[in-house]
């Protein structure tokens, strides 16, 4: 089923601009992790983006469907209940919403035949959540921004 919102971050002529926000995001949130930790995410980061630089827009080009339709029923909330701020709405609903995006990369880490990419992504599953769920706000604007 083609949603509204659907429709309108996939609209071929608008999802290079959604992928584009969205890649910004994930070098926004990146840029922000601090700690040895952090340290280590933004060196593996660089790596990645070294290696291939459209790795991330790639990456986000295949996923914006599913992220989409999982976003979808709380775009329909939201709307339902008038003006706001998308991103403090997915914040507020952080392990809800954290749940429905990573449930996205989990089945395509699964489905992967590529045994390097999940182990890769499992080794990272842990933190995952806290950094989906910390990146709320700025995917609400970015979602906010292109479905309006």
């Amino acid at each position: 089923m083609t949603t509204a919102l659907t429709t309108s971050l996939l609209d071929p002529e608008r999802s290079p601009a959604v992928v584009a926000d969205f890649a910004s995001v994930v070098d926004a949130e990146v840029k922000d992790k601090g700690g040895l930790s952090g340290a280590a995410i933004k060196a593996a980061y660089a790596t990645v983006k070294k290696v291939s630089p459209s790795v991330v827009d790639s990456a986000l080009t295949k996923l914006l469907p599913d992220f989409a339709t999982a976003l979808d029923p709380f775009w329909t909330d939201f709307t339902a209940q008038g003006p706001g701020d998308f991103g403090r709405f997915l914040a507020a609903r952080g392990d809800t919403v954290g749940d429905a995006l990573l449930a996205v990369t989990d089945r395509r880490a699964e489905s992967t035949s590529q045994s390097a990419l999940r182990k890769a992504y499992q080794s990272i599953r842990g933190k995952a959540k806290e950094n989906v769920v910390g990146a709320l706000p700025r995917v609400g604007a970015v979602v906010q921004k292109h479905a309006s």
